[in-house]
């Protein structure tokens, strides 16, 4: 499979597959990289597409403390791979994983796609926080007054976040779209979930036993067969 690195705009990128005319964005989630996005590109590039990935902030080849992985700089990224895109490519289609997805809905609700993927997609960041808030007894008026608490598990929990969340909830989402969800996924409840789909048009496939990030042979093996089921 012929694989070509870039830079966009300082964002380091890899195009996968021989030149088509349609592509899948490939837009990872936390602790993950633009290279991961072999596997489903061996699959979507059999299949007449190319496929491009790229590191979010923090994450990959982009080691720059001082440009956080934050709503704000990953749908600015994510609007610059957009226009690369629309520019390179005839028709467009998306997978999105975890934190990954939640910045899709955000910079790409205005792109026409033939059809998105999301794989344990984080798409009620307002609720995720406010839950993060009741783990660790974090009242609202205590967030405000403090503006950034400093979590056990290593999460920042921040007021400029979470009120540009709840000002910016996700109310427009046009491309069918396919969701593979672990019933165990403890960052996204399963109403969450199925209230997107009932509002969306969404397939919902749940793996009854996975969890958020599918580790596993059972889930890697159902997450692969999602993918050639899907593509």
């Amino acid at each position: 499979m012929l694989i070509k690195k870039l830079t966009i705009d300082n964002i380091p990128a890899m195009v996968w597959g021989d030149d088509a005319d349609k592509v899948y964005i490939y837009v990872h989630g936390k602790m993950s990289r633009k290279e991961d996005a072999q596997e489903f590109s061996e699959i979507a590039c059999s299949r007449g597409y190319q496929v491009i990935s790229f590191d979010l902030p923090e994450h990959g080849e982009r080691n720059d403390p001082s440009y956080k992985c934050d709503v704000w700089n990953g749908v600015s990224d994510l609007s610059r791979i957009k226009n690369y895109a629309l520019a390179r490519w005839d028709r467009h289609s998306l997978f999105g994983c975890s934190l990954g997805a939640y910045f899709s809905l955000l910079a790409f609700d205005d792109v026409a796609m033939d059809k998105c993927l999301f794989y344990s997609p984080i798409l009620d960041m307002e609720r995720l926080i406010a839950n993060m808030m009741k783990w660790f007894n974090v009242s609202e008026a205590e967030l405000e007054e403090k503006q950034e608490i400093q979590t056990p598990i290593g999460e920042m929990l921040s007021w400029k976040y979470y009120t540009y969340v709840k000002n910016n909830r996700v109310k427009r989402w046009d491309a069918l779209t396919h969701i593979i969800y672990g019933a165990n996924d403890n960052l996204t409840e399963r109403e969450t979930i199925e209230g997107f789909c009932s509002r969306f048009r969404c397939t919902l496939t749940v793996i009854e036993e996975g969890n958020h990030f599918f580790t596993t042979p059972s889930e890697l093996d159902s997450l692969r067969n999602w993918y050639l089921k899907s593509v």
